[in-house]
């Protein structure tokens, strides 16, 4: 399987590059390879991740949890789309769309 980022997936990561960039450059490029590789654990296993809480009884979105952040993926049948990745503190229950309901 592949793994294929969301448009908002990338924003979310060229965001958190630039916020971590703003004390180390070299952490934050160390910080996004981590994710990356996290992410591509996915490929070979992709019901590591625990199902999403606020996905209700979705089996087809889990989430990978990542020090503090969410890497949030929809399993579809010959890929993973990562649809967002978030700060662990982000309260999803209040949006009136969630992540994966947007493609």
């Amino acid at each position: 399987m592949d793994v294929e980022w969301s448009a908002r997936a990338r924003t979310d990561m060229r965001e958190l590059r630039t916020y971590i960039a703003q004390d180390s450059l070299y952490y934050a490029r160390r910080f996004i390879e981590k994710i990356l590789k996290a992410a591509e654990t996915l490929t070979q296993h992709p019901q590591i991740g625990r199902k999403v809480p606020e996905a209700e009884d979705r089996e087809d979105i889990r989430e990978l949890l990542f020090q503090n952040y969410r890497i949030i993926y929809r399993i579809k049948t010959d890929r993973i789309y990562i649809v967002t990745v978030i700060h662990g503190s982000r309260d999803l229950t209040q949006q009136e769309k969630k992540p994966w309901e947007v493609e």
